[in-house]
């Protein structure tokens, strides 16, 4: 195929981002190189050139991949580069755009799997952690061992559990895949992993010789079975083998027999291969906006590491499963977030997707001296959980799963215990290590246990947090991943009135919702203006598509009854500006038009005047006129107030005061347009608490300039 033109827009929203774009100051040195690819049935057909130069015109890297990625190999000095790409066959180049290293873009060197391997040592264990560094890590976490033996305990109430059945229909007693993958989460990434980590850190024999018992028998059910990765029925049960058995292996390898090692391994090895064909099958360097496979490269790394040096496994596959993982942990990873900090798939999912690939992450650092943690990324994470991952608030907007907390039965520990843990050191913020401290030991771990007890903060090869960490601010915005957060005082946590509001690159899909524009307002952590709807049973029940993944279950608007559709990612908003105005207010302007065809322009601005009053603006043209439908949602029951409304919840009374004359009716319903369980087995009902819905319409006009004003009390 011959090609006249690179594309310069994704057609499809699991692409890239290009980057860094042009004219970009870079955030860290070397910066990943990243472009979209030619459109091609097989991109490893296409083979690039990525020319760098300096501005004297000499050229300081070159490369040539059928990636779509190029990683420099050396540092660059402070100052302005040209960078291009060539279809090497055809000739055919993108141009050239220009970037800037300057003093505050944070050197890094990737680690390489020559790095990795040199440094591994032989003895076991060596993943999580060595028996030398084992005395430290209890020094370190005496209150984390004191819940490590209640877990312990608990996995010996729990026992084995019962092989799955429900990829067979014609067995009526089979618990159901949601409910299955659910409690095999307490089996696996709980009481496994526990009882691997007691036989080290507590010396203790009988947890040890549970956890291989446990293990063994897990490998004993078929990985190409419901447990696969790439099966028909679901991969949740295979992403928690192939997440806590490389670990498990290497922590119980001092009590496996030769035989038990190779059947153990060879399982590993098996959920290893199953990681690399999907991460191939979705070419996931161009394609990283899966949710679920974002987390297969650690899995596949760990696997790597866990089997090298076991005559398991021809260690040239070994060898290429670690670069797999290590050139997209090198590159486009992590897709979800930016320099910033922050996570475009909202804070349930941030929790727990920053803390999966810890682990490995941990390895690579102790063997290769080189810290993904110090790109800024992970330095600025707990900035962003600062804003929006407080432990005390109710719920943690925005997208699929915000109403859970760490201790929602729903999905237990999916919403990490601890999010904090490891970041708020590596941000060295004050806030963030209060929350690590508050939050450290819970009465049971109950899904991330493998970042517990790692080496990770005490190793000399992981640099101090600098000046280069962003301060938490009252006016604070999240670029990369679209997010804005205005504090009266974010100091007092108990008196603060907080406004969030998403304007994001990332359109709707996968757990993002069609809700750009839209806000959650709470104070001293009490939700008062909030999203609406839940998954019901499950993720891609009806409620959730039709209700939950609609605009009008969120605080934005519908222009003649139409909202963002969820299938269009370039459905997207744009935040223009935020900051503290000369009135001391805390302010934001978002730019959401190209989330409503229909229109000109819609431009939303955020006040937070005090910690009584927040201020909404909306600026609305289209060229025929239009009906505005101004949706709002709450967790209590609002009451009609003049023409605006009240709610009562927690000691807090918010009024809502839409200006006099832009509005001509008012609904209040306790109703959702599709019911919580419509389409599931009554036996499956779910019961989550109630939610009401506001909806304010206008009469229909070309212009609208909308304005309504809360006010806050306290008892």
């Amino acid at each position: 195929m011959t090609y006249e033109t690179f594309p310069t827009e994704r057609t499809d929203g699991m692409q890239v981002f290009p980057s860094p774009v042009d004219g970009a100051c870079v955030p860290e040195n070397p910066p990943a190189l990243i472009w979209l690819p030619l459109p091609s049935d097989k991109h490893d057909t296409v083979l690039y050139r990525c020319v760098v130069t300096n501005a004297s015109g000499e050229t300081v890297y070159t490369c040539e991949t059928t990636g779509n990625t190029a990683v420099p190999d050396r540092l660059f000095e402070t100052g302005t580069y040209f960078w291009d790409i060539e279809a090497v066959e055809t000739g055919v180049t993108r141009g050239r755009q220009i970037f800037t290293v300057t003093e505050d873009s944070i050197p890094f060197l990737r680690p390489t799997a020559e790095q990795v391997l040199g440094g591994l040592p032989a003895s076991r264990p060596r993943h999580l952690f060595t028996k030398e560094e084992i005395p430290a890590i209890l020094a370190a976490h005496p209150e984390e061992l004191d819940t490590l033996r209640r877990n312990i305990e608990q996995a010996y109430l729990d026992g084995l559990p019962e092989r799955p059945m429900f990829h067979r229909q014609e067995d009526a007693a089979a618990l159901p895949y949601r409910e299955y993958f659910g409690r095999f989460r307490d089996f696996c990434d709980r009481n496994l992993v526990a009882c691997a980590l007691g036989y080290h850190l507590l010396n203790d024999e009988k947890a040890g010789a549970f956890a291989k018992k446990l293990f063994l028998h897990l490998c004993d059910w078929n990985p190409s079975g419901p447990c696969s990765l790439c099966g028909p029925w679901g991969d949740e049960v295979g992403l928690s083998c192939a997440r806590c058995f490389p670990a498990v292996f290497d922590l119980l390898y001092p009590l496996m027999t030769e035989k038990e090692r190779r059947y153990a391994g060879e399982t590993v090895a098996l959920y290893a291969e199953q990681c690399e064909r999907r991460l191939s099958s979705l070419n996931y360097s161009h394609n990283p906006g899966s949710s679920h496979a974002g987390r297969l490269p650690a899995y596949l790394g760990e696997a790597a590491l866990s089997l090298w040096g076991c005559g398991i496994i021809p260690e040239s596959i070994l060898r290429n499963w670690l670069n797999h993982a290590l050139s997209i942990y090198n590159g486009v990873f992590p897709y979800f977030g930016g320099a910033d900090g922050s996570w475009a798939e909202g804070t349930f999912y941030s929790t727990s997707y920053t803390k999966w690939y810890l682990p490995f992450f941990s390895t690579v650092a102790r063997y290769s001296g080189h810290n993904y943690l110090d790109r800024p990324f992970y330095r600025n994470f707990a900035r962003y959980l600062l804003h929006f991952a407080q432990p005390h608030y109710e719920i943690h907007p925005f997208g699929d799963g915000y109403w859970c907390t760490p201790d929602s039965p729903e999905w237990p520990g999916f919403f990490a215990q601890n999010p904090f843990r490891i970041y708020a050191q590596v941000s060295g913020l004050p806030e963030a290590l209060a929350c690590d401290r508050r939050l450290a030991s819970p009465e049971l771990f109950k899904l991330h246990l493998l970042d517990v007890f790692l080496p990770i903060l005490s190793a000399p090869v992981f640099p101090s947090a600098d000046s280069r960490t962003e301060p938490v601010t009252d006016a604070d915005a999240f670029a990369d991943a679209g997010f804005i957060s205005l504090h009266s005082d974010h100091t007092s946590p108990e008196d603060d009135l907080h406004l969030m509001a998403r304007a994001s690159k990332f359109g709707p899909g996968s757990h993002r919702h069609p809700d750009n524009g839209s806000f959650a307002l709470f104070c001293g952590g009490t939700a008062l203006l909030t999203p609406s709807g839940y998954f019901g049973r499950q993720y891609g029940s009806a409620h959730h598509m039709n209700w939950l993944n609609t605009t009008k279950a969120h605080n934005a608007l519908l222009i003649d009854g139409i909202g963002q559709d969820y299938r269009n990612f370039r459905h997207t908003g744009e935040i223009l500006s935020c900051g503290i105005d000369q009135n001391g207010h805390r302010t934001a302007v978002l730019d959401l038009s190209a989330s409503y065809p229909m229109l000109n322009r819609w431009s939303r601005t955020f006040y937070v005047i005090d910690g009584h009053t927040a201020v909404i603006e909306d600026e609305i043209t289209a060229d025929d006129p239009v009906t505005v439908t101004y949706a709002l949602h709450t967790l209590s029951e609002p009451e009609a107030w003049e023409n605006g409304f009240r709610v009562n919840r927690n000691g807090c009374e918010m009024t809502v005061i839409p200006d006099t004359g832009q509005f001509i009716s008012r609904t209040i319903t306790d109703r959702y347009d599709v019911d919580l369980n419509e389409g599931e087995p009554e036996e499956y009902h779910v019961t989550m608490p109630q939610q009401y819905h506001v909806y304010f319409d206008t009469e229909k006009k070309e212009v609208h300039r909308l304005r309504v004003t809360v006010h806050i009390t306290k008892d």
